[in-house]
This record gives C-alpha cells, structure tokens and sequence, in this order.
C-alpha cells in the first residue's frame, strides 16, 4: 500500500509541531492510558488503520493489557472498564459521530463526563478527542498505511 500523497502534516510548515503540541496538553490533564483508549476508540470507529495499529502498541506501553484494548470496541458490553473510561468512550463515539443524531452530545452523556472529570480535565478530553479525529481524517484522505508510522 501507498499513500495517495505526501502526509499533509510533512507538506504544510508547523502542522505537525501544531498537532502534536495539541497532543501534549491534553498528556498534562488526563491519565495516557485513558487517552490512548479514547484515540483507540475514535479510530476504530473513522477506520483509520493507521491509529488502530499505533494506539494499542503505545497503550500497551502505558501499560493497558490485551483483556481491555481487545473490548474497546465492545465497551458497554464488558467489565473491564470504570465509570469514568465508560463516560469517556461515550463523550468519544458522541463527538466522532456528530452527523449520527439530531443531538450530536446528548445532555446524558455531557452530563456522565461531567461527573467525573473536572472543567480542566474535561476541556482536555474534548481537545483530545477533536485531535484524534483530525489525525483520523488525515490519515484516511491520504490512505496513510499502517506501519509507515512506528509508536
């Protein structure tokens, strides 16, 4: 597999540095093995190969196991996860989903994320979110191919 071009964040001048310091500020508010089951989530759900393979290799890094990146994309359905990962995955699939319902982040699943984490940590998490679904997009436009980018 090829991509379709040269990786836009590698053409335009400080996108990359712009992303990836999006990235680091919300590392500063959230635990990583959380983000990285939020980027996961995100991925699984715009089919961007490229952060279905990265995110579980550095979420293993951070040190999640197999039991809880192999139920991601089953989260409701498992044991693995706190009330606080559930309200997390539910504000992800809300924002990554905006067109799928006349009211994109329902005030159950505002208010669930609300509970459990503080403004801080919330404005954090939606940051997150909003930047792996920029990432997802990237990457699916140029059919960026797994494994060109090592974690």
């Amino acid at each position: 597999m090829h991509a379709r071009m040269n990786h836009p964040v590698m053409v335009v001048p400080d996108a990359m540095k712009a992303l990836q310091a999006l990235g680091e500020l919300t590392k500063n508010s959230l635990p990583e093995k959380l983000l990285e089951l939020v980027h996961l989530r995100a991925s699984q759900i715009n089919g961007c190969s490229v952060c279905v393979d990265m995110h579980p290799k550095l979420a293993k890094k951070a040190g999640e196991t197999d039991e809880r990146l192999f139920a991601v994309a089953a989260w409701r359905d498992t044991p693995y996860f706190t009330e606080s990962e559930r309200a997390a995955l539910a504000l992800t699939e809300a924002l990554t989903r905006i067109c799928d319902r006349a009211d994109p982040v329902p005030d159950k699943v505002w208010s669930e994320a609300d509970r459990h984490f503080d403004e801080a940590e919330l404005a954090a998490l939606v940051l997150a979110i909003a930047n792996i679904n920029v990432w997802n997009r990237l990457n699916v436009a140029v059919r960026q191919p797994a494994g060109v980018w090592k974690a």
